[in-house]
């Protein structure tokens, strides 16, 4: 499982979506890379292939960055906190 994390403008959390595949995970990683550098504000619309339940919509320009991780299990069984700014004690 891959997750995608991304940060927003003013937001203190991130929005985190999962793929299967690291090629599906990938694909949205640049369909998001896109979307920022084309510098018109798009509306992006996904969907969490973890949470079947999970929609998402966000204006590009509103994203600051955005994270492509392999997720080994859950985030506590995996020593990782989500996020961009997670520390661990290695």
């Amino acid at each position: 499982m891959f997750t995608i994390d991304l940060t927003l403008r003013n937001v203190p959390f991130p929005v985190s979506l999962e793929r299967k595949s690291e090629e599906d995970a990938e694909a949205l990683f640049q369909e998001i890379l896109t979307a920022m550098n084309s510098g018109k504000p798009e509306i992006l619309e996904a969907k969490s292939e973890g949470k079947q339940e999970k929609k998402v919509a966000i204006r590009s320009s509103e994203i600051s960055g955005v994270q492509m991780t392999r997720k080994e299990g859950s985030g506590a069984a995996a020593g990782r906190q989500p996020g961009f700014f997670a520390l661990t004690s290695e």
